[in-house]
C-alpha cells in the first residue's frame, strides 16, 4: 500500500502533556572554532550538566565561524559564552567554565 504521507497518531495524541515538575534548563554554548578553549568550555559544560542537571537540560553549540549572524540575537561579545534561556531570566556567563563554583552560582543552580 502506498505511503499516503499522513502520519499516525497515536493514543496519547489527544490527551494533554502534563507539566514536568522540574525545571528545564536551556543552553546555547557560543564558541569560535575548535579551540583549546572551546574544547574545555564543552568538557566542563558537559561535566556540569551531568552532575547538576540531571538529564533537564538541552545545549546547543553554537561556532560562529559557521554561523556569525546567530551572536547578535544573544548579544555576544566574547567566546567562549554559555547563554542560559530557561530558565528566566536569561543570564550569560563568559569564559571555559572551569571554575565550577562561578558558573553554577551564575546559572542560579548554587546560592550566592
Amino acid at each position: 500500500m502506498p505511503d499516503s504521507g499522513a502520519k499516525r497518531r497515536s493514543k496519547k495524541a489527544g490527551k494533554p502533556r502534563r507539566a514536568s515538575k522540574q525545571p528545564r534548563w536551556d543552553l546555547r554554548l557560543y564558541i569560535a572554532g575548535r579551540t583549546p578553549r572551546a574544547e574545555r568550555a564543552l568538557q566542563n559544560l558537559e561535566r556540569i550538566c551531568s552532575e547538576h542537571l540531571a538529564g533537564m537540560n538541552r545545549v546547543v553549540v553554537i561556532d560562529l565561524l559557521k554561523t556569525p549572524h546567530l551572536a547578535r540575537g544573544d548579544q555576544i561579545v566574547a567566546v567562549p559564552t554559555l547563554v542560559r534561556n530557561l530558565p528566566t531570566p536569561m543570564r550569560r556567563i563568559i569564559g571555559d567554565l572551569s571554575n565550577t563554583e562561578r558558573v553554577l552560582i551564575g546559572l542560579d543552580i548554587r546560592a550566592r
